[in-house]
């Protein structure tokens, strides 16, 4: 497996060998950790409109926005037309993570394995509930053991006992 290696790019970047891992954390301005998984996708929290010519600059084709509009900074409106402006594909996904859609997650895995939506930037507010749902991801489309994907949404940065548990109920009633 391949990693990019975002270092120098736009400064501050952290590379690790494929050996090692295959998440890159990155310092991108008006991005709270961004994390990218070799060249298929990246998580963050918090992004701003700003941003979104960054996201495309670096080669995401959409972006996946898991961010509920009354949530304190999330500007949907000015970040879909960011991100439109930039040329990205804008999926708004609004993610309540105390009483979530059941079909959230079956719509965010039609779009991230979209090939038009390929890669994805996919964010929130910390990362939390992006790295949950490509957990689920890794499994369900992936094949992934459970244990590597769980890893792996650790290091891009599920925190939350509740969202993994959330994508382990989901990855339970949907065994292939």
């Amino acid at each position: 497996m391949r990693t990019i290696a975002l270092v120098g790019v736009l400064g501050g970047g952290i590379a690790v060998s494929p050996a090692e891992a295959q998440v890159t954390k990155t310092a991108v301005p008006g991005i709270v950790n961004f994390s990218s998984v070799e060249s298929t996708v990246a998580c963050a929290g918090a992004t701003t409109p700003a941003a979104m010519a960054e996201v495309k600059r670096y080669g995401y084709a959409s972006v996946v926005n898991l961010r509920q509009a009354n949530e304190k900074g999330a500007d949907i409106e000015a970040g879909t037309a960011a991100a439109q402006a930039a040329g990205l594909h804008y999926i708004h996904l609004p993610f309540n993570s105390a009483s979530p859609d059941p079909t959230l997650i079956d719509r965010f895995l039609a779009a991230v394995t979209d090939p038009e939506k390929q890669p994805a930037f996919i964010h929130c507010a910390s990362a939390n509930r992006a790295a949950a749902l490509w957990m689920v991801k890794r499994v369900q489309v992936d094949d992934w053991a459970i244990d590597r994907a769980a890893t792996e949404a650790a290091e891009l940065g599920l925190r939350s006992p509740a969202l993994k548990t959330l994508a382990l109920n989901y990855i339970e009633a949907h065994k292939k």
